[in-house]
């Protein structure tokens, strides 16, 4: 590679998400599609790149811990009685073509490969930006991953494996570390929104609030993995505690909107944000 490729989300004059389609990154961070900076419209940057902590945590992106055997998250794989461990096993996900690309809007194909060059899943991403109320904008994020192989396909989290709460995989924004506020329909605070659903979740911290609305059916039956301790990083869990098995040719899709505002969005202002933006 000769550097990384990326593209800009833009709402009139301001740019509100760089999104780096071909990244020139190391194996071990297994490469992927990610966005970073992504601003409020003060321009407050509301993501994080390989931190010092996890080298391997890319703004926002899609990363699964486990594909098949394949490490789609990056850095060490955890392996049940033993702990995390580095393995040469770090796969990555490649552009294939683009579908659409505009200010507002950028639609493209990708191919999940491990490290051995198979192709294990195929992937349609779709971002968006539109603005969404005063001082605030939302990012809307759909992907669909197909199994690309003649088997069944099975995606697993470090929880599956019997490492209780670590429950991560999918949908993933590593955020600015520092004080916040998790606020949730069930309850607030991480403790009551780690490993259990909930249509939105915000996060709130100095200066800005992220709102994550789950915003179809099948990501509201997802849990979210939502982290302050060492990091602040939200996540929705494509499977918890159990394999989430895909069959030759299924398919399965995940939509999360997230709102980046400005200032403190209250409660009741979230709910209506997700009320607005689900589907």
């Amino acid at each position: 590679m000769t550097g990384d490729a990326t593209a800009v989300l833009r709402l009139g004059d301001r740019a509100v998400a760089d999104y780096t389609w071909r990244p020139d990154l190391p194996v071990a961070l297994s490469p992927r599609p990610y966005l970073h900076p992504v601003r409020t419209l003060a321009g407050v940057t509301v993501t994080e790149l390989m931190p010092d902590s996890h080298r391997h945590h890319l703004g926002v992106s899609v990363a699964v811990a486990e594909v098949d055997g394949a490490n789609f998250w990056g850095g060490r794989t955890f392996i049940p009685g033993h702990g995390p461990a580095w393995l040469d096993n770090q796969g990555r996900q490649d552009h294939v073509r683009w579908l659409r690309r505009t200010d507002t809007r950028l639609s493209h194909t990708l191919r999940w490969t491990a490290i051995d060059g198979r192709t294990l899943l195929t992937e349609r991403r779709d971002l968006t930006c539109r603005l969404a109320g005063p001082g605030a904008w939302a990012l809307g994020y759909r992907f669909t991953l197909t199994n690309a192989t003649a088997a069944p396909l099975p995606i697993r989290s470090p929880a599956a494996h019997g490492r209780t709460g670590a429950g991560y995989g999918g949908f993933f924004w590593r955020a600015p570390s520092g004080d916040c506020r998790i606020t949730s329909p069930a309850g607030t605070g991480a403790e009551a929104v780690h490993g259990r659903r909930a249509p939105w979740l915000s996060v709130a911290s100095d200066g800005w609030t992220l709102v994550f609305i789950a915003a179809n059916p099948a990501t509201r039956d997802d849990s979210w993995f939502v982290r302050t301790r060492d990091y602040l990083g939200i996540g929705s869990a494509l499977t918890w505690d159990e394999p989430l098995v895909l069959d030759p040719g299924a398919a399965v899709t995940r939509q999360i909107v997230t709102v980046v505002a400005d200032g403190t969005v209250d409660a009741g202002q979230a709910a209506a944000y997700a009320a607005a933006l689900a589907a």
